[in-house]
């Protein structure tokens, strides 16, 4: 299959030296940060290293922010390269016919293989939709065909019907259903990305994935704050002491909803909700790492990445603001992958490099340069 496919993109270096000519006619600046994410963190091979962990894992969800970050920068070679690595590597040599496993690296003899071959959803969903939005900017038919049958797979394998709420993504293929609800994440649910594969596959499930979703945010939310996981029982939030914490998962619920364009369904509804969050997670002028969901305690300061997920909710706040502050007084780029990723998400977004509109269709700013 990989034959077929690089015999159809044997023109994409040339594609790309013609864009980098394009752009530098252009007012579009150097990505640096991303750049620099790119000498440090990705490995030749095209695969994302998170050296934090001893065993030098990549995981299905480092392969998706980079693709959406590679096609962010119109870099057609890399996009290639990660994609390819993923296909390889995570999912049997076949994207058509299997999810990606989630988890990669080097085991306790020294091998190196998938660690484990459950699957993240919200990175099979980030992936699907570089895909397709990869397919229409650059015009490649491949990429869209690949990413429409992602999304019927993701379909399939990864949508569960709960009482209450309706059909809702569920976080990976096994582990997470019991026989009476199950455990959600709710910073899988990226309405942008549920909206773009609604417009992709019309008369399927994903617009009832959508509007299922947006209720599922807000309830699981009361104070606008966004927790890690959620239990269900019987179709109702369970409280649990999982279910009452936000951290790191959690981030990013703020970062996708301030990505929203404005007239999206459910935007200003979703944006009014989690807007309320401000009230409880600043500490010190920084976003809290963790905080208490139900009743807004919070710890200590988060790091910078959590500062940057923040600006597009926040964006023209005195809130935002004191964020924005944080991160011009970094003089370098954060370290750690996770912490990098939020950054480039947060950063890239404020400074204009993407934006999404009210159907979820990606907006580069490289458009720009034609």
């Amino acid at each position: 299959m990989w034959i077929r496919r690089s015999l159809a993109l044997m023109g994409l270096t040339m594609a790309l030296v013609q864009a980098g000519t394009s752009c530098a006619r252009c007012e579009l600046s150097e990505w640096k940060d991303w750049h620099v994410f790119q000498r440090e963190l990705i490995h030749s091979q095209g695969r994302v290293v998170d050296y934090s962990d001893d065993r030098e894992i990549t995981t299905s969800e480092g392969q998706s922010y980079a693709m959406f970050f590679a096609l962010v920068d119109n870099d057609q070679v890399l996009f290639h390269r990660l994609l390819r690595w993923t296909e390889r590597n995570l999912a049997k040599g076949d994207l058509t016919s299997h999810l990606p496993a989630w988890l990669w690296g080097r085991d306790d003899k020294g091998n190196w293989r998938v660690l484990d071959e459950n699957s993240a959803s919200d990175a099979n969903l980030w992936i699907a939709y570089s895909l397709l939005e990869a397919g229409r900017l650059w015009k490649e038919h491949s990429y869209a065909a690949l990413g429409s049958l992602m999304l019927q797979r993701i379909a399939k394998e990864e949508t569960e019907n709960f009482p209450s709420f309706g059909t809702l993504l569920i976080p990976g293929k096994a582990g997470f259903l019991s026989e009476t609800g199950g455990r959600l994440n709710p910073s899988y649910l990226a309405p942008q990305l549920l909206t773009r594969a609604h417009a992709a596959m019309p008369d399927s499930i994903w617009r009832r994935v959508l509007e299922s979703s947006v209720e599922f945010l807000v309830q699981s939310a009361p104070l606008g704050l966004a927790p890690d996981w959620v239990d269900l029982h019987r179709g109702e939030i369970e409280p649990s002491t999982a279910g009452r914490v936000g951290s790191y998962n959690a981030i990013r619920v703020y970062l996708w909803v301030g990505m929203l364009h404005d007239a999206a369904l459910s935007a200003a509804r979703l944006k009014s909700h989690f807007s309320q969050a401000s009230k409880h997670i600043e500490i010190d002028g920084a976003v809290a790492e963790s905080i208490d969901i139900l009743n807004g305690t919070a710890s200590e300061p988060g790091p910078i990445g959590f500062s940057a997920a923040m600006l597009p909710l926040f964006r023209h706040t005195d809130f935002g603001q004191r964020q924005r502050a944080r991160i011009a007084s970094l003089m370098r780029m954060p370290t750690g992958y996770y912490n990098r990723v939020l950054y480039l998400f947060g950063t890239g977004w404020d400074e204009n490099r993407f934006a999404f509109d009210e159907k979820g269709y990606l907006l580069p700013a490289w458009r720009r340069c034609r």
